[in-house]
């Protein structure tokens, strides 16, 4: 008797994808190589990652085994890889089932390429992160360091030109659109990059710059220039960034509201 499957995520990607196959066999092919042919989660996503990260120095088939053996070794990977996905379909509109972003998707893509590299950061194999970060950065338009800390339950929407550096932390329960920087004053060494506590919004194209600390259920508007400190369930927005009001929502990530007019 066939042990059932308790993944309830992979179950449901499995069943869009087939029912995607049927509905549009032009795709057939691209839904059985990533999914269909695949029995976890983590297998379909390291073909689909080594697939698109392989290159003529380092071939897909090496990266594969690579992206396994982090899967493999660190299961929070595999927690984290689920969150991600459910932050996805629970807060982008766009996102009209769970194999969307496992399928399309380049913000959730780097997410998890970055969680690979980070695992071979923390092992003290950093050229091997450092190159994984520059093949990310080259096919998804994303730069993140691999020694930054990034938790679970995120969602880079859109993603192009995301920059997060090497001493950044993202907390668990975070969102934010494309053009965003997490990065130094170009000046500081050691310990250099925002600190980002959990449930914070920012908006497209802001920068955030220095060890500062971002707290928690804070929202920075669109194309703001942060520099300072901002308290915890605070709006600011502007260049340089001043306090604006307040979020509606505890944790603005979930809510995805970038309306700064309301608070």
């Amino acid at each position: 008797m066939t042990k059932k499957m308790n993944d309830p995520i992979w179950e449901t990607i499995r069943t869009e994808a087939a029912d995607e196959a049927k509905n549009e066999p032009m795709l057939a092919s691209f839904l059985y190589s990533v999914v269909l042919n695949h029995k976890r989660l983590e297998d379909a996503l390291s073909y689909l990652l080594a697939s698109k990260l392989g290159s003529d120095t380092v071939p897909s088939v090496t990266l594969r085994d690579l992206i396994d053996e982090a899967f493999t070794n660190d299961p929070t990977i595999g927690e984290a890889i689920r969150a991600d996905i459910e932050a996805v379909v629970t807060r982008d509109p766009a996102c009209r089932g769970y194999s969307v972003p496992l399928l399309f998707f380049k913000g959730f893509h780097s997410i998890q390429a970055y969680r690979v590299a980070h695992y071979y950061w923390t092992r003290d194999r950093k050229p091997l992160a450092l190159y994984l970060q520059s093949r990310i950065s080259e096919v998804f338009a994303v730069d993140i360091h691999p020694g930054a800390r990034l938790g679970k339950a995120l969602l880079f929407d859109h993603a192009t030109s995301v920059v997060i550096g090497e001493t950044a932390v993202v907390e668990d329960n975070f969102s934010m659109l494309h053009e965003v920087t997490l990065g130094g004053t170009g000046k500081a060494g050691g310990d250099r990059h925002p600190k980002v506590r959990k449930g914070v919004l920012i908006g497209a194209g802001a920068k955030v710059l220095g060890n500062i600390v971002i707290g928690e259920g804070a929202k920075i508007g669109a194309g703001s220039v942060v520099l300072e400190d901002v308290p915890p369930h605070c709006t600011v927005a502007g260049v340089p960034a001043q306090p604006v009001g307040y979020p509606a929502q505890a944790l603005p990530a979930l809510e995805m509201d970038h309306r700064i007019k309301n608070d």
